[in-house]
């Protein structure tokens, strides 16, 4: 999906009652119109997501909480485009840094979006169910691994709001890139997303996700679908990532086809896992 040249960059919107947005300018073929910072609350402000240290993004955030505390500086995730900017809001405002545990891995093959921030630094992690509080609100920490390991995200559960990072986006599906995206635990995650009750989605890139339960049954179905063209390919003798993406991913752009690949890989992760696949360097197989 093209970005959209007519997105608000730095200029905040009511996206719920309690709830303000911001747009990092950080558009890209994997961010969409950019990362969407939420401010949750009035007086006493949570910010999730600050997004990348852009200075005019932080200066957009300080502007839109003038005349107000931010409390807790929240974080999904630590890929670059999304937890960078927490460091220069937490020295210019005090406020803590809280959320998901640092995490910092190489991974020298073709990314699928921005790298791991490795200066990322909590003050305070926050383990499943935990919650931050403040002024008429609070925001519960919910357990999502898969797009990483260290994916968390928050739920407004007075508003049925639930902010979901890169776990569900509202403009395309979620790269799972190994080795630290992880197949099973992101299905699994899904699973656990579709026994809550929430009524909104406010996701990281792209619009709320209105009808949460049917998005993501929709993300379930696309994955299994994933993996039915996955086991024919390797039925029809072809277990190369590269010619499986030529064949599979056909209707998207060419330059994110090495992205794919690397979903290609988490499905086969996942596969062998399971004891339906083989793999032996390069080449993958089923299992007899």
């Amino acid at each position: 999906m093209p970005v959209m040249a007519d997105a608000p960059t730095g200029r905040i919107e009511q996206a719920h009652p309690k709830v303000r947005r911001l747009l990092a300018g950080n558009p890209s073929p994997f961010t969409y119109q950019g990362t969407q910072t939420y401010l949750v609350g009035r007086n006493e402000v949570a910010v999730i997501d600050p997004g990348p240290d852009l200075a005019e993004h932080v200066e957009a955030i300080l502007a839109a909480t003038a005349g107000e505390r931010i409390v807790a500086i929240m974080c999904t995730h630590t890929h670059r485009d999304h937890s960078p900017a927490s460091r220069v809001l937490a020295a210019t405002t005090g406020a803590p840094i809280v959320g998901c545990a640092a995490l910092a891995i190489a991974d020298d093959g073709p990314r699928a979006d921005a790298a791991f921030d490795f200066d990322y630094a909590p003050n305070r992690i926050l383990a499943d169910g935990e919650q931050v509080t403040g002024d008429g609100w609070s925001l519960t920490a919910v357990a999502t691994p898969g797009h990483t390991s260290n994916h968390l995200c928050f739920a407004l559960d007075s508003e049925g709001a639930l902010f979901t990072g890169d776990h569900v986006m509202g403009w395309s599906t979620t790269v799972i890139a190994p080795p630290d995206g992880d197949m099973a635990a992101y299905m699994a995650s899904l699973d656990l997303l579709l026994a809550r009750g929430d009524s909104v989605y406010f996701p990281a890139h792209g619009p709320p996700v209105e009808k949460p339960h049917a998005h993501v049954r929709a993300l379930i179905v696309h994955r299994r679908m994933r993996e039915k063209q996955i086991l024919a390919q390797l039925e029809a003798g072809e277990g190369r990532i590269p010619a499986m993406v030529a064949a599979m991913y056909r209707d998207i752009d060419p330059r994110l086809h090495a992205a794919a690949g690397r979903s290609v890989l988490a499905h086969l992760v996942e596969l062998e896992q399971r004891g339906l696949v083989r793999g032996e360097g390069e080449e993958w197989t089923r299992a007899a």
